[in-house]
């Protein structure tokens, strides 16, 4: 599913963010990456993502090398993807449902499609009832919820999360974790990035753990 081998990310200046790091995700499990602030953790998950291309190494994600991926090819790899932010990247000037909407618009599902598609996947993270509502009248853990709508809508083999409880409660934090588990039972590959000792201690995942870019 997902395989890297001797993968390095080089900044310019000459900083390693991740230093010949090799691992590798079976389809279906749930893994955390681990580390301090500024490990490495979020440049993995960009890395997986397609979002940053590796200085060298290799990253093979359901058989395709990303170092030598077209970027012409790259949209349709993220489509097999959903991503979840720790700043959910909403659109505040569309709905709720608009907001789960847009990934399905982008491949061109018809309309009616989608929005059953769209409200099925609200209705998973139990906003069904707010999506007429504008993403500034819920709470941080409701979009943070609306964030992973619109991530599973495409039904991705993996969901890519960065540090998604890093600015919730306890509970709504607790929430967001449950909802992650539940699409690994369902066999989604779940990838999440956190520094949060106690997650990994409640939910027993694989684990990378980066420090300062190596993975021990």
């Amino acid at each position: 599913m997902i395989v890297a081998s001797n993968l390095t990310k080089r900044y310019p200046g000459g900083f390693d963010a991740i230093k010949d790091v090799s691992f590798e995700i079976s389809a279906g499990q749930m893994v955390f990456i681990t580390g301090h602030s500024g490990a490495g953790k979020t440049t993995l998950v960009k890395l997986i993502a397609s979002m940053e291309r590796p200085t060298s190494g290799s990253l093979v994600v359901n058989g395709q090398n990303l170092s030598a991926l077209r970027r012409s090819a790259i949209p349709y790899l993220r489509r097999h993807f959903g991503l979840v932010f720790q700043d959910q990247k909403l659109l505040f000037d569309r709905s709720v449902l608009d907001n789960v909407l847009l990934p399905l618009q982008i491949v061109g599902l018809p309309r009616r499609d989608a929005i059953r598609r769209a409200q099925a996947a609200l209705d998973k993270v139990g906003l069904l009832n707010r999506e007429k509502a504008l993403p500034i009248a819920l709470s941080g853990g409701e979009q943070q919820r609306l964030a992973i709508a619109r991530a599973v809508v495409n039904r991705p083999t993996v969901l890519l999360a960065d540090e998604p409880t890093g600015n919730l409660d306890t509970e709504s934090a607790t929430q967001i974790l449950e909802l992650f588990v539940a699409f690994h039972q369902v066999g989604v590959t779940v990838v999440i990035a956190t520094h949060d000792q106690n997650w990994i201690n409640r939910y027993h995942p694989n684990v990378l753990h980066l420090d300062h870019g190596r993975l021990l």
